[in-house]
């Protein structure tokens, strides 16, 4: 009898030691870190400007942090001031909220909105004065994951609009493609 406890007891102990086998798989960068991400990257852009009715090109920056799987901040930078009429340029430092879609992890690409708030920066025809402005960009666009760190920025559109601007409100719409490259 004594006998047959300890071996029973031996065999539940074997059990529970080949349960737990399968727990050493878990990853140890998603049980620490979960759906947290930090990417930075950069982009050409186009933009045409209400004012003056004509397109300017540039470049620019942005950082994106994931809190979530869909929750994330977006801030970015754009310099618009390639093929420039009469030194007519505009420049943005924005910074907002933004959701990323699901449903399309397996084709490797990643829908997402965006909703961002800042400052633009905007030059007059001929140097005749420069003004700062409050922005607000709703917006969206596609990334494309090409590389285990890299996403191609496939489409990011923006419709800026600028309520405060000298001649009355404006909106300004803008393109951008680019290529982006996860941290962590």
């Amino acid at each position: 009898m004594i006998l047959r406890r300890s071996r029973l007891r031996i065999l539940i102990a074997v059990c529970l030691l080949a349960a737990a086998i399968p727990a050493l798989a878990q990853s140890p960068q998603s049980a620490i870190y979960g759906d947290q991400t930090l990417s930075v990257g950069g982009v050409f852009n186009a933009t045409h400007l209400q004012y003056g009715e004509h397109w300017v090109l540039g470049a620019g920056a942005f950082v994106d942090a994931n809190l979530t799987w869909h929750y994330g901040i977006e801030g970015e930078a754009t310099w618009s001031r390639w093929h420039e009429q009469s030194d007519t340029y505009a420049t943005t430092y924005l910074i907002g909220p933004r959701y990323r879609f699901t449903g399309f992890d397996h084709y490797r690409f990643a829908p997402y909105a965006k909703f961002l708030i800042g400052d633009g920066t905007f030059n007059f025809p001929y140097n005749l004065g420069t003004g700062n402005y409050f922005v607000m960009a709703p917006g969206g666009g596609i990334d494309y994951r090409w590389k285990p760190r890299f996403d191609l920025r496939l489409c990011d559109v923006e419709y800026q609009i600028w309520p405060q601007f000298t001649f009355g409100a404006i909106g300004n719409v803008s393109l951008s493609a680019g290529l982006r490259y996860r941290i962590f």
